[in-house]
């Protein structure tokens, strides 16, 4: 399949945040681009500014003219989260249009390219985003497909000026719906491996299976980093002459050493077998955080960027939206915004936030993502919940997944040990905060719809 075959570009679920990313990059190639989304969000209305049209109602009415009459030179992009009732899906595909996953599209556009892919159950968006700054803050040529707005890019697609003979691609590779299995990378990081989406794996040895076959999926004289405290089993089938280097905050081949924190800086030494780097400043806090930009500088030393290069590009990072992001301080408060929505990456969130604060009253507002992970994993939230002083939790938000029976909010509430714990409805937040303003730290956690609440808590802030 040739992309340049296509003449309409035509994506189903445009408002994700892997498909933006790949709209984006077809209306840069000067392809004609529309999109269906569910809801209309800052996104989707970016996209709209930089010319692409965007629809909310699902309906066969609502395809373009140049989709419905020229079906032999339209390629329909699918999100998996689209649900099978969908009328256009259901539509298109009844009329035998060419329709390909988002994840078949990516790998596509990345197969001739020399491919930088960045997988883990948790982890992947920061580290990817941090391998981009390196590489675009020292001058290397490079696209990059991200799943998350990258602050000093402000943007998840970075293009690539064409100054190289072979196109060097940054690119997140998820696991979810098993999606990573279409890239052949000649790098790949892989930051973690925890059970997740066991919807789609059923259980953790299968997540472990398909690791192994992306890992097997490296090309021969590629890299493997990958993290310490990964399952080893995942390099049971590498392809012979793949090095693998082992990291992580405090073992492996590459880790760190000499860390001093100082306010929101992460100052540490890299040791690293393409050579330590001594001094380094990274001003997005977090242990976990200072791990993603281990692996990152190795990408970087392989790819020959030079050590003052890797330092200055390090400083300079500024993070990604929504990853440990400082949304407010002021009036005795500090307010962070995270993504965290599985136990593991809250535990990490939950410890680099006492670090930083230690004797720091702290509130937590959590939105569960997931009925299904909810379920599987509701002692590992309770637990890592549970090191907040209060604790408000907001209904799960179901994204594609319909109600379980006996999975709410209040079975996770109960098993929350901290001492001061409630359920409230997203309506009710703001005024909650206004009428109980007991804290000095206040996180704001998850992966659903809670992002729509950063903007009215920070005004209520700034108000307090």
């Amino acid at each position: 399949m040739r992309l340049e075959d296509y003449k309409n570009i035509y994506f189903l679920g445009i408002g994700g945040i892997g498909m933006s990313a790949i709209a984006r990059w077809f209306h840069a190639k000067g392809f004609p681009v529309w999109g269906y989304d569910k809801t209309s969000t800052p996104l989707t209305q970016a996209l709209e500014q930089e010319g692409i049209k965007v629809h909310y109602d699902d309906a066969v009415t609502n395809l373009p003219q140049e989709v419905l009459q020229d079906k032999e030179n339209t390629l329909v992009v699918l999100t998996p989260a689209i649900p099978a009732e969908h009328a256009e899906w259901n539509y298109l595909k009844a009329q035998s249009y060419t329709i390909k996953k988002r994840s078949e599209v990516l790998g596509i556009i990345t197969a001739n390219a020399y491919t930088i892919a960045v997988a883990g159950t948790h982890g992947k968006t920061t580290t990817s985003s941090m391998v981009t700054q390196l590489l675009h803050h020292a001058g290397v040529d490079a696209s990059a497909f991200l799943g998350g707005i990258a602050t000093n890019i402000n943007s998840n697609l970075l293009i690539s000026k064409g100054e190289r003979e072979q196109e060097l691609v940054v690119v997140e590779a998820d696991e979810y719906d098993r999606s990573f299995l279409t890239l052949y990378p000649d790098i790949a990081i892989i930051t973690s491996a925890d059970p997740d989406h066991l919807d789609i794996y059923g259980d953790g040895e299968e997540l472990i299976r398909t690791f192994q076959k992306f890992i097997s999926q490296i090309k021969p004289g590629g890299y493997l980093f990958l993290n310490k405290k990964v399952d080893p089993r995942l390099t049971a089938h590498i392809q012979q002459g793949v090095q693998v280097v082992t990291y992580s905050f405090d073992a492996g081949e590459a880790h760190i050493q000499n860390l001093n924190i100082q306010g929101r800086w992460f100052n540490f030494d890299a040791v690293s077998p393409f050579g330590n780097i001594s001094s380094i400043a990274l001003g997005v806090p977090g242990f976990h955080n200072a791990e993603n930009a281990l692996a990152a500088i190795l990408v970087a030393q392989v790819l020959q960027v030079a050590e003052e290069q890797i330092r200055t590009g390090v400083q300079a990072y500024n993070g990604v939206k929504r990853r440990f992001e400082f949304v407010y301080e002021g009036n005795g408060k500090v307010y962070i915004d995270d993504y965290a929505h599985h136990p593991k990456e809250i535990d990490a969130f939950m410890s680099s936030v006492r670090a930083l604060y230690p004797n720091k009253r702290l509130k937590v507002i959590f939105q569960p993502h997931l009925f299904t992970r909810t379920r599987d994993f509701a002692e590992g939230f309770a637990e890592s919940l549970s090191k907040a002083d209060e604790v408000v939790l907001l209904d799960i938000y179901p994204a594609r997944e319909k109600p379980i029976p006996g999975v709410t909010s209040t079975m996770l509430l109960d098993q929350i040990s901290c001492p001061v714990k409630s359920l409230i409805s997203k309506a009710e937040i703001v005024d909650n905060l206004g009428l109980n303003p007991d804290f000095e730290v206040l996180a704001t956690i998850g992966a659903g719809d809670i992002d729509t609440l950063v903007q009215p808590i920070k005004n209520i802030l700034e108000k307090v």
